[in-house]
């Protein structure tokens, strides 16, 4: 294992890390959470159901650090070639959109 191998590893660690515990962290949440820190929170009474809202999005979070994870061990496994770009890469940007849509849907559901 190189350097840079290190060194990426170090950083999709940390990185699926803070995503785990931001999951974590809603899970636990009696309040309402948001979405992202440019969201504000919605409010108890703006929601049907405070408890599965926040468990959906503290789900979705853990899961999100799990993808990030899971697509650095699939680029390392490729090694050193352009294409394992494709699953390190793959793995950040796109389940972002998928979670964009889930708090969409999530926000028809819940939201009164």
């Amino acid at each position: 294992m190189t350097t840079v191998n290190i060194i990426c590893f170090a950083i999709y660690f940390l990185v699926a890390l803070l995503m785990i515990s931001i999951g974590v962290s809603q899970l636990k949440s009696q309040e309402p959470v948001g979405f992202y820190s440019g969201e504000k929170p919605p409010n108890k009474d703006e929601l049907t159901d405070v408890i599965s809202w926040n468990k959906k999005h503290g789900t979705m979070w853990v899961l999100y650090g799990i993808i990030i994870m899971i697509s650095y061990f699939i680029g390392a496994m490729i090694g050193d070639s352009a294409w394992s770009v494709v699953p390190m890469c793959g793995g950040l940007l796109i389940p972002v959109v998928f979670m964009i849509l889930y708090h969409n849907k999530l926000k028809k559901k819940y939201l009164r």
